[in-house]
């Protein structure tokens, strides 16, 4: 039986016109991928190797706040301009920003390095906003689980090819090269931007933005949207911050020569495990595709939040390598499949021409709880010790999932069962 890329992808049944939709959202996606792959991949590897505490390493997250803020100007990305243009001039400030970073002191982070990572981070969340109201308008219903496979997978290919080569390249070359190429880099995918046709909003969804934002959130049924939306990273945001540090720190002892820790974080948890999230991720686009948005979040989001345990035993067994491998295996895989389950959510309960604001809005919701939990990781692993903390960031996932019968009536998923068991949804741009 012949296998096809888009048969792995759940996207077999889809017109031609919608995989050429799948490769824009793959580039926006490497786009928005690339920011971050600089804040979580290089950075906490970074500080730790130059003798930045743990409790100064998650303190930083705070400054991540803009995701969580974005909503406040995303009325602005709403109204005025072309979103390819927001995207581009945003990349643009960002290749400058990496630019600078390799010529600042870190070993005592200053106001100078608070302010331009501020800067950063708050470039980087405007971009957001630009794509992901582009790709809610681009994508039709039944184009979603794919385009979330897609989108997922992307932006952890970004991870890789940004995050992973310059860990593992650190070990050959000076760090102020390799943040110099990927200045040139993003400058290049700024350009790229204007390769993505144009998808212009409606005048009056541009015009009643307000409106369109209050009839959709201003019920009663939005309590249980907002407190699912919080929680339901949580335990991902708890855990992220401390695993490259883990790595640090337990791997000194297994690997002693620093080129060769080096190059294990850099293959391992970093390249080789947002491979696997990658793979995890169209799996995840696949078993949405199939079964449907529900079933996707609670089932893939669980095996996610139960993959935090892995680095827990690790810490209190002493595993060794084999452990540490193992540990970083089933997390990458499994943060790839929950991570598409819930941005098939996410986009499956917004409106699509006031899917800005809407977006903007839920994605502000659930990264407030995770930058506040990330920026007081490090107090919780020094204070708890890994193993105990590890745990407690699984623990930390569970509410969730008690207030999926109150969020189900959101996700807009009319289906059928045929005799292959697979669910075909109806095609409605309405939440």
């Amino acid at each position: 039986m012949k296998i096809s890329i888009w048969t792995l992808l759940g996207a077999e049944r889809l017109p031609t016109e919608s995989r050429g939709k799948l490769g824009i959202v793959a580039l926006l996606y490497f786009i928005q991928g690339s920011p971050p792959a600089i804040l979580w991949e290089v950075l906490p590897v970074y500080f730790r190797l130059h003798g930045v505490s743990l409790r100064a390493i998650g303190g930083l997250r705070l400054l991540e706040l803009p995701y969580s803020l974005k909503v406040f100007w995303s009325p602005m990305v709403h109204r005025y301009g072309d979103r390819r243009i927001w995207v581009a001039a945003c990349m643009l400030a960002i290749a400058i920003v990496v630019g600078i970073l390799p010529f600042l002191d870190v070993t005592r982070p200053g106001w100078t390095l608070v302010t331009l990572l501020l800067i950063f981070t708050t470039l980087s969340a405007t971009q957001d906003i630009a794509i992901d109201s582009y790709t809610v308008g681009l994508v039709s219903r039944e184009e979603e689980g794919a385009a979330n496979g897609v989108r997922a997978s992307a932006y952890r290919v970004a991870l890789v090819f940004i995050g992973g080569g310059m860990v593992f390249l650190a070990a050959i070359f000076q760090w102020i090269w390799l943040y110099l190429i990927a200045t040139i880099i993003f400058a290049v995918l700024a350009l790229s931007t204007f390769f993505v046709p144009r998808l212009d909003l409606p005048a009056q969804a541009r015009e009643q933005w307000l409106a369109g934002f209050v009839g959709w959130i201003g019920t009663w049924r939005a309590i249980p949207l907002v407190l699912f939306v919080l929680s339901y990273r949580l335990g991902e945001f708890a855990i992220g911050p401390m695993v490259k540090p883990f790595w640090v720190d337990y791997g000194s002892s297994i690997w002693p020569d620093k080129a060769e820790l080096m190059t294990q974080i850099g293959l391992v948890p970093t390249t080789f495990g947002i491979i696997l999230s990658v793979v995890g991720a169209l799996a995840g686009g696949a078993f949405i595709s199939r079964y449907g948005t529900f079933p996707g979040v609670w089932a893939l989001g669980f095996l996610q939040a139960v993959s935090n345990l892995g680095y827990a035993l690790v810490a209190w067994a002493d595993l060794g390598r084999f452990g540490l491998y193992g540990a970083s295996v089933f997390e990458s895989f499994t943060g790839g499949l929950g991570t598409a389950a819930f941005l098939a959510f996410l986009m499956n309960v917004c409106q699509k021409e006031h899917a800005t604001i809407q977006y903007a809005f839920l994605s502000s919701v659930f990264s407030l709880t995770g930058r506040l939990v990330g920026g007081v990781s490090g107090l919780g692993a020094e204070r708890f010790g890994y193993g105990n903390y590890f745990a407690l960031t699984f623990l930390l996932a569970l509410p969730a999932f008690a207030l999926l019968p109150w969020v189900k009536g959101w996700i807009h998923e009319d289906v059928i069962i045929n005799p292959k068991r697979r669910i075909l949804p109806f095609d409605n741009d309405q939440c």
